[in-house]
Formats: C-alpha cells, structure tokens, sequence
C-alpha cells in the first residue's frame, strides 16, 4: 500500500509540477503528516524532489526528471489497455497517436506486464456506439477538439430545436455518451450542452477565455444528465407488469425508470408486481409502454390507460379489416 502510494505521489508531480502537502493528501486521501513521512522517503531513496515553503510554495521534482513505469501492477497495465477507445480517438484525427502511444507502452513495461497486456488486446473490445445507429457526420469534432484544448472561442451555426441559431461559445469539454459527442460550453451566462452533429458550420477564433478555476467536467456531466432526467420526467404512471415485463423493462428504458420500477415494486396476488414510474408526457408514455405489449398494464393516469384503450383499439380494428 504504501509503495504504491509513494508511487502516485511521483506521478502526480511529475504531471501536474507542483502541489503542496496538503494537496496531496487530499487526493490521496491521508493525513499531511503521512505525506511527510512519505516525501522524507522519497528523498531517502535519491528521488530529486524539493520543497519550497510560503504562499506559493509546495513539492516539486527537479526540472527534467521522469520516472519509468516499471511501478505498474499488473492489473493496472492491463487496465490501461481496457481504457482505450479507438473509435472516437480516430474521429478526433488521433487514431495514430493513440496507436504510437500504445507501442510506447509495451515497449516501456517489463516482458511478463508486456505479455498480459497484449492478451488484453486480443481478448476484449470496447464498441461504444448503440446498435442500430449510423454513425453521426462530424465534419467539425476535430476544430472544436483543437478550441478545447487551446481555450478560444467558437462562433457557431448550430441546428436547435428552433431552427438554425448562431451561438459564441467558451467551449469546456467534449463528452462521449453512447458513441455520440457532445460539448459542454459557456454561452452568455450559463453552462450548457451541444450536440456535436447538429453543428452546421463553425470557426475557431484567436480570442482566448478563461477557463473557470475548478472546473470538473466529469462531476457537470452527471449533474446534467441528472437534472436532464429530472426535467424529462414529470408525471408518474401507476402500471403493472409480469415478470417477463419487468425484465423487458430494464432493458427498454432508461436507467432512472428501472430503477424506480426496483423501488417501488409491490407484489400482486397473479403473480405480477405494480410500480410507479415517472414519465416525461402522456403520448410519450404510451410509445414506451406499448413495447411491453401484454406484459404491462396502465393503471393510472386515466388519461394515459384511455388513450392505451384507443390505441388498442385502433390497433385491433385496423388488423381485422381484412
């Protein structure tokens, strides 16, 4: 435990320079008197680390020094090689980087790390994109990629909603969810999402912007998608469902609606179990609720379980027509 620890602290100076005690043992979650005893160590072991005391002061390695990766544990190297996503790397035009740095990889782990590493490869890929969907134009992921990483902003034709809008963006991050691209920016006063495909035609200005100090796309993400589900789903519906509709419903819907299904779940004397479920709008509903075809019930609202009667009924007119 602790050589591994004494390990991230050389790989969190060696990437982000300098931290101060207190730094690090908030991200590697220890008492700064345990980084103490560990830089006393390292300095110990003639690692080339010095600190500097005073507002501005912290740990630092001297200029120039980098450690070799041999402090690998074998899940970790292959774990590095389950991380890659060769799909959206080439979309962002570095589908040979990603290639190079794997060489450089191997070539720097000792043979046994080497050996697993490479049955990885061959033994698991990681498809993200859903079935059934073509994948979507992205003539402009790569200028908006470079906009990211250079912080300039971005003027931008954009498809909404509302029809063709014209947007100046502080472009934040770039997401990956399902294998579509979305982009997280600043427009005027607030932090909002784009669909990376609906962009018809953008440029990269030379303005620079402020990047927020703190910014955590990761944590904005989920906060997004949970208030995204959150404003989707409004109502509830009362419905129940057979076995077989339960299991049809965890994999038809969306991670929220399962979950309140496992929730709420009550249990019937036929065998079926009746759940509350939140619903975005009544027609939306019944879209989804008819993919379960018998397995499933409206109970309420009563305006959603008459228009599963109607629709039903149309369904049954139309068929026997002939």
């Amino acid at each position: 435990m602790r050589a591994s620890r004494l390990m991230s602290i050389l790989l969190l100076l060696q990437t982000r320079g300098r931290m101060t005690a207190q730094e690090l043992a908030e991200r590697l979650e220890v008492s700064v008197r345990t980084i103490y005893r560990d830089v006393e160590s390292l300095h110990a072991a003639g690692i080339p680390l010095y600190g500097d005391a005073g507002t501005n002061g912290g740990y630092q390695l001297l200029d120039g020094y980098r450690t070799r990766l041999t402090g690998l544990t074998t899940d970790e190297a292959e774990s590095l090689f389950l991380a890659g996503l060769p799909g959206p790397a080439a979309e962002l035009g570095l589908g040979a980087v990603v290639t190079a740095a794997q060489l450089k990889l191997m070539a720097a782990l000792p043979v046994e790390l080497r050996d697993r590493a490479g049955r990885v490869r061959e033994r698991f890929h990681l498809d993200a994109p859903a079935w059934y969907r073509e994948r979507d134009p992205l003539p402009f992921l790569p200028a908006v990629a470079d906009a990211v990483w250079r912080d300039r902003v971005l003027d931008v034709r954009y498809k909404s909603w509302k029809g063709e809008v014209t947007r100046r963006l502080e472009p934040y991050g770039l997401v990956v969810k399902a294998g579509r691209w979305y982009l997280v920016a600043r427009c005027g006063e607030s932090v909002r999402t784009y669909r990376v495909w609906q962009i018809l035609d953008l440029a990269v200005l030379e303005e620079e912007f402020a990047r927020p100090e703190g910014f955590d796309l990761a944590a904005h993400w989920q906060e997004y998608l949970t208030e995204f589900e959150a404003r989707l789903r409004r109502g509830e519906a009362v419905v129940r469902l057979t076995p077989r509709g339960l299991e049809r419903l965890r994999d038809l819907m969306t991670p929220g609606v399962a979950g309140a299904a496992e929730r709420t779940a009550q249990p019937l004397p036929d065998g079926r179990s009746e759940v509350t479920l939140p619903i975005e709008s009544v027609e939306h509903a019944l879209g989804e609720f008819l993919r379960l075809g018998g397995d499933a019930e409206v109970r309420s609202p009563p305006e959603l379980r008459r228009r599963m009667v109607e629709t039903l009924e149309e369904l049954t007119a139309r068929y026997r027509e002939d």
